[in-house]
């Protein structure tokens, strides 16, 4: 009797103890899910009286629920909805845009890691509110021109992502007339193909002819994915005059790749596509021409291309928006990329393209390496590996060069992130709406700070970066991705959890 008592009194001490246990194990268990972000919820709402949405600036909130967006209230009616008891994370004045899509950047991962790396180049681009990012094939090693080196990157960048990351494969004269083998390549999840129409720099991703590119095409047209071409052909250089060959003046390495060379290659491009028009024997395939340079006859060819219903975008990125030739000090190898950085007038009509809307998005074409490799004691720009180190700061430095010409924040959204997402095929991406996935960045444009040694950069060579010693506008804040606070106050996430975007 006196034991059955003893049971009866200990009942409610085992009970309170299971739930204590419970209460732990289950808090541990929460807390190591939420190591993906900084904010310890999965459904939230976050507020602020500038939030870009399709429709326009509304002062109002978000709601985040699993990841995605599943309301968006302007502050009108804020007050009205029943609204369950949630976190409200209040930006106050900061503008909440969609997360920004860079469909052009090279990691380097794997094989050239030291170069960059998923990692590090995730970090930056969390930093810099940039939520998806497409990575080019080559660069690292080995270039991704096949299934096998597609699943390469796979691996490579598994648990080792802070954003999402998709790949582009490689159109190369290896695989271009082999049907099949561009087949499997795409059918292996790459978002499209890109191809080099003059020497690419990289053993095992030689230059495509108009041959390779008009086969690629009509493989490209079943799947309706993209082909990204760099549009540079050589021909012969146009240095004559002797007093100019200094290989420390930048002006020697802008006359090795005029205009012409960009002209040369759209113009040979734009005869295949016209197979991209309704009715065309690659009607669903989609040409990109990838970060033009040239403002003038290049740029012409392509507004009477699109005139005519041909299926082709173009990009520019945003050095060729911020730099000119004139002002390139002698030696500084940090400004060497091609196609070149030319000069204030072209600078100029680029913007106006921009402003009316003939070129259709942007890039970081962030194309990083080994300091020495940009030989920065030598100053050799003919000799220098040539690539813009840029991705952290492709926000601020659109906003801050772009102000003179009234850029607006709906366009550097349509710039950043609607239009390339669906260049991609990520149609889930790319705006603040109900059903997207919550990529959203945070960032205040009227902030101003000084890109120097004490400003936090996260890719891996801050030091080949012709933006350092900048003074930019546009702070970002946070950064979420698929409702996972990624970056916030300074910080990171602890674990990496982006996800790989492999279409299907």
């Amino acid at each position: 009797m006196e034991r059955s008592l003893l049971q009866w009194r200990l009942l409610p001490l085992l009970a309170l103890i299971a739930s204590l246990l419970s209460v732990f194990f289950a808090s541990r268990s929460y807390e190591k899910e939420t190591q993906c972000s900084l904010l310890p919820h999965d459904h939230y709402w976050i507020s602020s009286k500038r939030i870009l949405t399709p429709d326009g600036l509304i002062s109002g909130s978000v709601e985040v629920n699993g990841g995605v967006i599943v309301s968006v209230v302007k502050e009108e009616d804020w007050y009205k909805e029943q609204r369950s008891r949630v976190k409200v994370i209040d930006y106050g004045e900061a503008v909440i845009m969609p997360g920004l899509v860079d469909v052009h950047a090279h990691l380097d991962d794997p094989g050239r890691s030291e170069w960059e790396g998923f990692p590090s180049g995730t970090k930056a681009a969390a930093a810099g509110g940039i939520t998806t990012l497409i990575d080019m094939p080559l660069n690292s090693d080995p270039s991704t021109v096949s299934p096998e080196t597609l699943k390469l990157k796979i691996e490579a960048a598994k648990k080792r992502i802070l954003v999402d990351v998709g790949f582009w494969g490689g159109l190369v004269p290896d695989n271009a007339l082999n049907s099949s083998a561009l087949s499997s390549l795409l059918d292996a999840g790459v978002l499209g193909l890109k191809s080099f129409m003059c020497p690419s720099g990289i053993n095992d991703f030689p230059m495509t002819n108009i041959t390779h590119i008009k086969e690629g095409l009509s493989v490209l047209a079943k799947y309706k994915r993209p082909l990204l071409v760099h549009a540079e052909v050589e021909m012969d250089s146009e240095i004559d005059d002797a007093t100019d060959n200094d290989p420390r003046s930048y002006l020697t390495y802008l006359k090795t790749r005029p205009t012409s060379w960009e002209e040369g290659a759209i113009r040979n491009l734009l005869s295949v596509t016209e197979n991209t028009r309704i009715g065309g024997s690659a009607e669903r395939a989609h040409v990109h021409i990838v970060h033009l340079s040239d403002a003038s006859s290049s740029l012409d060819l392509i507004k009477e291309a699109k005139g005519k219903g041909d299926s082709v975008t173009v990009e520019t990125c945003p050095h060729y928006l911020a730099f000119s030739a004139e002002e390139i000090p002698e030696g500084d190898t940090r400004f060497k990329c091609s196609p070149p950085i030319r000069h204030a007038a072209n600078r100029e009509k680029l913007w106006g393209a921009m402003m009316e809307g003939d070129i259709d998005m942007l890039s970081s074409d962030h194309s990083p390496t080994k300091p020495e490799l940009k030989l920065l004691s030598d100053g050799n720009f003919l000799k220098a590996w040539g690539g813009i180190s840029s991705l952290q700061f492709v926000l601020p430095v659109t906003w801050s060069y772009g102000r003179k010409y009234g850029v607006t924040l709906e366009q550097v959204a349509s710039w950043w992130s609607d239009r390339p997402s669906k260049l991609a095929g990520l149609h889930s991406k790319g705006a603040i709406a109900v059903g997207k996935h919550a990529d959203i960045v945070v960032w205040e444009p009227e902030v101003e700070f000084n890109l120097d040694e004490d400003h936090p950069i996260h890719f891996k060579h801050p030091s080949i970066s012709a933006y350092l010693g900048r003074k930019l506008s546009g702070k970002v804040v946070s950064t979420f991705v698929r409702g996972n606070l990624v970056f916030g106050e300074g910080k990171h996430a602890s674990d990496a959890c982006g996800s790989l975007l492999l279409a299907t």
